[in-house]
């Protein structure tokens, strides 16, 4: 034991007392009760099931001892068989206001259209699921280990075995469990000392196996345990005095950990921790535990566990998580690989702690060079993909490029060509074809925009709008490739009809293959998505509203180009003489909404209507999108002047090039008739002029042009975003999309 003072209620040296330490100590800012299970059922069919009761201090007032709790609980059933993860994540009463102190102090979430979001949704008194408020709240007892969060309950009863009841009347989940120790408890760390995950010193002991009866139930389905092991452990801690006054979230946004437990067909446990400091990406703590059959404990700090393989993306969090873990300890030589039993167990909740994997793995492993097999618990947490929306859409860009590269890979097998040409079933029409020469003139044309990257917006709104309605948007993870093609195939398209040179930095299409093989292949983009759409899961009557709505999408957004080309020249004299700048205005806002927004709305209806939205969910869902749309558009016509204005002479362009933008229509309503003809005069000559450009701002500037422009479109996204945000269920999903809109629209302020 290390010679520093401990609280006195901490175990002494020697046996545990677990009448005592089980109970809630007096001197704890921090502590939790932890459970899990690996469980046969009667049926055959094996499930995994973890809890965590929490209790921290919120407040201590020094002179009267008063003390004020926060309490949480996080649990999930897991069902190996069928690859379901039912999670249930519930807080205390008082987490908006909690939550609210924090994020206004500039905690919890560093994000600022994130963070502003969600002070938003906690101003109204709710908190973003799926987390959730406790209907009934937390008790503890003082005098016995007596835990009941709601209807969640963990105890102790008076013949030594511990019970734990767990309900979920939402998703109709339930489990009942009673477990009894077969082994004494363990000391993890330095004789049960650690350092926690809030910077704590924390005390830490465990009870490796437990024989375990009980049942479950999933959706009114009793289902009886046949065979189950349980594992216990208990943390409680203290802060050192030098850093009591700061959050808890001050330490766990620097901390990040990974943490495996085991019950391994020898007769032996193990589990192991390491903790990351993520400011300087070392090491800030490391553990491992192994108990043989009679119990006996051997400890290691020199050991590796180390990820192997590839990993799972969620499509939720677009967090990485590796799927496959290396153990080795050479100086007891024991190795294991451990495999989790299926991708999707990312236990999401937003307000508590950041989404983190836990969830239920098969092992195998040598000890002394014999093998040993069993079940496992893996937590990793605090390893987050992005802290910025700018790293969010990275991610999302990345993984929008893996989905292209699913449905159009480089060089297609025999299956995949058959689909890209014809349909499956349909191989005459393959007879013949070289698949070098196939990639070559039109696979590799599409990718040569789609791997350059890009802001993948769209992608992202597909899927947020499925799982804003309570749909699963890991189901349809290859989807994110159908906005993409939807938007290159325009590119491509677009850049040969406006002549443009550049696209994502680089030369675009036409100039590299040739402007046939470009609009072939930008054209294609389009047909190629029906591969993505005819998904085996999708109801044949969604299926078809989904071809519908594609479809609808390409044909106003080819009646917004053929508009667009066109141009709006032929009003020009009359808006002059004749003071027509409402019409005006009419026009480029029809544009902008069949060539931009349709797009987007059409994309965001399929995501909606893909994950079992209610019409009129799908319809305001579409309507903002809409008006995010036009609002992008209108923004970026005001970039383009506000840049030329703050010094950034690239800017401009829509002038030289002449062109009517939104902030030119506003003007031209606004303006007098020889202002009017004065700026119309300018935009005829298409000059580059600097001289020009500047006189043709300052006309803009008479009549405030580029900030009407700005409020118009910053009102109308709230005026929609009103009309949505009662349809919707307030959750981390809709306080993402509420801070991706605010991100869209201020991208350059």
């Amino acid at each position: 034991m290390t010679t520093k003072t401990f609280p006195l209620d901490w175990p002494k040296s020697g046996l545990i007392d677990l009448e005592v330490h089980d109970l809630p100590h007096q001197s704890s800012t921090t502590e939790w009760w932890y459970i899990n299970a690996h469980i046969e059922a009667e049926d055959g069919n094996k499930y995994s099931v973890f809890a965590s009761f929490f209790r921290k201090l919120l407040e201590y007032d020094p002179e009267t001892k008063s003390v004020k709790y926060g309490h949480s609980i996080t649990w999930a059933l897991i069902d190996n068989e069928n690859k379901k993860y039912y999670s249930n994540s519930l807080l205390d009463k008082d987490s908006p206001k909690i939550g609210l102190k924090q994020l206004k102090g500039g905690r919890l979430i560093k994000n600022k259209e994130v963070r502003e979001a969600a002070i938003e949704m906690l101003e109204k008194g709710s908190i973003p699921y799926p987390d959730r408020v406790f209907k009934k709240g937390a008790q503890i007892s003082k005098d016995k280990l007596w835990l009941k969060f709601d209807d969640n309950t963990f105890l102790k009863k008076d013949d030594g075995k511990y019970e734990l009841n767990l309900l979920d009347p939402e998703h109709g989940v339930s489990v009942f469990m009673e477990f009894e120790p077969t082994k004494a408890p363990v000391r993890h760390g330095d004789d049960g000392v650690v350092k926690g995950q809030s910077a704590e010193t924390m005390f830490y002991y465990f009870i490796p196996r437990n024989n375990a009866r009980g049942y479950l139930k999933i959706f009114d389905k009793e289902i009886h345990f046949s065979d189950a092991s349980a594992w216990y452990d208990h943390e409680f801690g203290v802060r050192p005095e030098e850093e009591a006054g700061k959050s808890d979230s001050d330490f766990t946004e620097k901390l990040a950990w990974n943490w495996m437990s085991g019950q391994l067909s020898n007769g032996y446990e193990f589990t192991v921790y390491d903790l990351i400091d993520k400011e300087n990406e070392k090491g800030s703590g490391a553990c491992f535990v192994l108990i043989d059959p009679e119990g006996s404990v051997v400890k290691s700090n020199n050991f590796s566990l180390y990820p192997k393989g590839g990993v799972w993306t969620s499509t939720k969090t677009f967090n990485d998580y590796p799927l496959t873990w290396v153990l080795e300890v050479p100086s007891m030589d024991f190795y294991l690989e451990a495999q989790a039993n299926f991708p999707n167990q990312e236990f999401i909740t937003v307000i508590s702690k950041t989404a983190f994997w836990e969830g239920a793995l098969t092992i195998n492993g040598e000890l002394n060079g014999v093998p040993f097999q069993g079940p496992g618990f893996l937590e990793r947490s605090g390893f987050s993909n992005s802290e910025t929306l700018e790293d969010f859409l990275k991610i999302v860009s990345r993984e929008t490029k893996r989905s292209v590269d699913f449905v159009i890979p480089r060089n297609p097998g025999p299956e995949r060509l058959e689909q890209l040409i014809s349909g499956e079933g349909r191989s005459q029409f393959v007879k013949g074809v070289d698949p070098v020469q196939f990639s070559k003139s039109l696979i590799e044309p599409i990718r040569s925009i789609v791997d350059r990257g890009g802001k993948s917006w769209r992608s992202y709104a597909l899927l947020a709008c499925c799982d804003l309605v309570g749909g699963d948007s890991q189901r349809i993870q290859k989807w994110l490739a159908l906005p993409e093609l939807l938007h290159v195939g325009s590119l491509i398209v677009d850049d040969v009809e406006d002549k443009s040179d550049i696209r994502r930095g680089k030369p675009s299409c036409h100039k590299i293959y040739g402007e046939p093989t470009a609009i072939n292949a930008g054209s294609a983009c389009y047909f190629i998505v029906q591969i993505i759409i005819y998904s085996e899961f999708l109801d044949p009557e969604i299926r078809l509203k989904v071809y519908n709505l594609f479809f609808e999408a390409l044909r106003a957004a080819h009646a917004g180009q053929a508009l667009d080309i066109h141009g709006l020249d032929y009003m020009m004299t009359d808006v002059v003489e004749s003071d027509q700048g409402d019409l005006l205005l009419e026009r480029i806002t029809a544009i902008h909404r069949l060539k931009s927004a349709a797009p987007a709305s059409y994309l965001a209806q399929i995501g909606a209507m893909v994950g079992g939205g209610t019409e009129e969910q799908i319809l305001a869902l579409g309507n903002y999108y809409e008006v995010l749309g036009v609002s992008f558009q209108i923004i970026d016509d005001t970039l383009n002047l506000k840049g030329f204005k703050d010094g950034l002479k690239t800017k401009g362009e829509d002038i030289s090039a002449g062109k009517i933008t939104y902030p030119i229509a506003r003007a031209m309503k606004d303006l007098n008739q020889v202002d009017r003809k004065r700026l119309w005069e300018i935009l005829q000559m298409k000059s580059s002029d600097l001289n020009l450009i500047t006189e043709a701002v300052n006309i803009l500037d008479k009549v405030c042009a580029i900030e009407k422009s700005e409020k118009i479109a910053f009102e109308n996204l709230e005026e929609a975003w009103e009309n949505l945000d009662p349809l919707v269920r307030d959750s981390g999903v809709k306080l993402n999309l509420r801070a991706f809109s605010s991100y869209v629209l201020n991208r350059h302020y």
